[in-house]
Formats: structure tokens, C-alpha cells, sequence
């Protein structure tokens, strides 16, 4: 007769309690930070109730609608420009030779290591040596710098993994090089040209250094209004607006991913 012996369950390894220690640490805030968007007290302080109030008021707040519009009207067309630079240059460097190529490929991904400060300030030199009064546009114009280079380097990635085969049969079947491109090559790449706008359209809604240093006077985005209300304090319309913009970044950095994965499953099917 067999007796079965009593399993014994796997101890907790360290890893894991270290993945729950970081978990912690990076989201406890923003559930703060939510609980007290509901809080009925003007003051974060202290605990009154649950109420919807806060989140109402910004819907019928002048400036904070003002504000938005001024970060989507960036975002937008800052990512716009971008999609298109952004792909023929990614292109342009896995596909031609030129001379000079390695240096304008470090110059071109520069943006994704050069602290924030240091571009809003060398943005700002620059607009000023040329005279250009500060405006809306460029703050468009300083997005577009790093917005170009997140693209870049998402479409890029996506370049790699692509069968050259497909765009070189495409040409034996008498496309021209143009023709293979948008039919064969171009949707190949949409997965990755759709997940990159998407990162840099969330990286474009959330800057606050380049666009304060760059925005013409009256000019104010969604981060830089955030900023100016919590010199005075945290108020619980601020804890709201701040959940509502990271709900809205949260969103579309997953529904990224979710191309992006999509993508790759294509591929692989």
C-alpha cells in the first residue's frame, strides 16, 4: 500500500518579495492619490466622504479645458510630424549607405539620452538666436525633437524584423520601389509606426520641462497648469486631474503594447 506523502509548498523566494516590494513603492501613490480624489474635503488632509464634486468642477473649469486643448493641439501635431520623419528616417538608415551614417544615427537617437533640461534650454537658445517669438508652435517644435527619435527607434526595431524577401519579390513582380513600399513594406511597419505615436503621444501629453521653457505667454499645457495649482497646495481637483491624466497615459501605453504584440503574433503566424 502506497501512502502519499504531504506535499510541501515551495518557499517564498526573494525575488518575489523584492518584485512586491517595488510594486508597492512604484504604485501606493497613485492609489493615494485616488482615494483622495474622491475625498469630500477641500483639504487632502483629512478624510469627509466620497464625493464625485472634484471631478465635475473640471469639466466647467475654463482654464483646465484651455489647457487640454493646448496639450492634445501638441501632442497631435507633434506626433503627426513625427510619424512621418520619424519612419523615412528609420528607413533611410537601415536601407541606404551614406557617408556619415553611424554619426547621424547617434546624432538622430541623441534626444532619448540628453536630460530634458538640457534640450528645453538649448531649444530656447536656439528660438531666441533666430528671433522667434515663443508660441504654441514652438512648443510643437521642441516636441518634435524627442518625438522623433522615440518613433525612430520603435520603427526601427520593426525594420529589423522584417523579411527583406517579401519587398525584393514585390520588385520581381514589376513594383516600382515606391509601390513596394506602401503596399508590402509600409503595413508591415503600421504596427510599429502606430506604437511609437502612441508612446511619443504620451510622452509629448505629459512633458512639462520643455514645454514651460518653450510656451509662448498665455500658453498652457496640462502639466504646466497641474504645476501652477500646487504652488498654493493639493487640492483634491488637482488629485483628480492628476488621475484622469494617468488614466488617459495608462491607456494608451497599453493599447500600444497591444499593437505592438499584435503585431509581432502576425508576423510570427
Amino acid at each position: 500500500m502506497n501512502i502519499s506523502q504531504p506535499t510541501k509548498k515551495a518557499p517564498i523566494s526573494w525575488q518575489a518579495v523584492f518584485s512586491l516590494v517595488v510594486f508597492v513603492f512604484m504604485y501606493l501613490p497613485i492609489l493615494v492619490l485616488s482615494f483622495y480624489s474622491f475625498n469630500k474635503s477641500p483639504y487632502s488632509a483629512t478624510w469627509q466622504g466620497f464625493t464625485l464634486e472634484w471631478y465635475q468642477k473640471l469639466f466647467s473649469d475654463t482654464r483646465i479645458l484651455s489647457a487640454v486643448n493646448n496639450s492634445l493641439l501638441v501632442a497631435f501635431s507633434a506626433v503627426t510630424v513625427s510619424a512621418v520623419l520619424g519612419t523615412l528616417m528609420a528607413v533611410g538608415l537601415a536601407r541606404y549607405h551614406f557617408p556619415g551614417k553611424k554619426l547621424y544615427r547617434g546624432i538622430s537617437y541623441l534626444p532619448l539620452l540628453i536630460p530634458d533640461i538640457a534640450i528645453a534650454v538649448a531649444t530656447l537658445v536656439c528660438l531666441a538666436a533666430f528671433a522667434i517669438p515663443l508660441s504654441i508652435w514652438t512648443v510643437v517644435a521642441a516636441h518634435i525633437v524627442f518625438c522623433l527619435s522615440y518613433i525612430g527607434l520603435v520603427v526601427s526595431a520593426r525594420l529589423n524584423n522584417l523579411d527583406p524577401h517579401l519587398e525584393e519579390a514585390a520588385l520581381d513582380l514589376g513594383a516600382t520601389p515606391i509601390q513596394a513600399f506602401i503596399k508590402v513594406v509600409l503595413p508591415q511597419l503600421m504596427p510599429g509606426i502606430l506604437s511609437g505615436c502612441l508612446l511619443a503621444f504620451v510622452l509629448s501629453l505629459d512633458d512639462f520641462l520643455i514645454s514651460s521653457f518653450t510656451a509662448g505667454s498665455g500658453v498652457n499645457t496640462l502639466p504646466m497648469e497641474i504645476f501652477s495649482r500646487i504652488r498654493t497646495g493639493v487640492k483634491p481637483d488637482i488629485n483628480a486631474l492628476s488621475v484622469m491624466l494617468i488614466s488617459i497615459t495608462a491607456t494608451v501605453a497599453i493599447i500600444a503594447e497591444l499593437i505592438l504584440a499584435s503585431g509581432d503574433k502576425q508576423k510570427n503566424s
